[in-house]
């Protein structure tokens, strides 16, 4: 009866020794997957350099270039003055005639040179309603220039409402200022 006791007990040990042994290796591969989790975590930011990559180059000088100012003459930048607006109108003021009248004869002179309208407001009104007042001031322009021949698909048009200012203090002399278009002369 003690052999079969003694037995027991080294049987029993024997196994609680099996148990001890084997419990850090299921440990050791419990922290294993979490390792490899952590690589896939940092997997979208490879991505992320792909779609950066896959731009074309031609299309990324092209807009590059579009966003750099192209050069005027001083004689250019004389004729290209901002013409003003009253407060929340978008007709064309008497004093901003011969401005248009003068951007009008340069680029009836000037054939390959077309021009960009920047309609702007002052920062009264809210976004929207000035992205829009923008917008249908630079129109106005454009429908002027055109009245004195020159074609409407050399001129391009944009609002930037109120998010260009040229003058950022509060009076009606720097909100004056900001109700403008702006004239941007490309081509050659």
């Amino acid at each position: 009866m003690k052999k079969l006791m003694l037995v027991l007990l080294m049987v029993l040990a024997i196994g609680c020794q099996k148990k001890q042994v084997v419990a850090p290796e299921e440990k050791a591969m419990l922290k294993e997957p979490a390792k490899q989790e952590a690589p896939k975590a940092e997997a979208p930011a490879v991505k992320k350099e792909v779609v950066k990559e896959i731009v074309p180059p031609k299309q990324e000088q092209k807009t590059q270039e579009a966003a750099m100012p192209s050069p005027v003459s001083a004689d250019v930048a004389a004729i290209l003055k901002d013409v003003l607006f009253d407060f929340d109108k978008y007709d064309i003021r008497d004093d901003g005639r011969p401005t248009l009248d003068a951007i009008a004869s340069y680029l009836k002179q000037n054939a390959k040179v077309n021009i960009t309208i920047e309609g702007n407001c002052d920062e009264r009104g809210t976004n929207e309603y000035n992205l829009a007042l923008g917008e249908r001031r630079a129109k106005s322009a454009r429908d002027y220039l055109s009245s004195l021949g020159v074609s409407s698909s050399r001129i391009s048009v944009v609002t930037h409402g109120e998010e260009k200012p040229i003058c950022t203090e509060q009076n009606e002399t720097c909100w004056q200022k900001n109700r403008r278009d702006h004239f941007v002369a490309s081509g050659k």
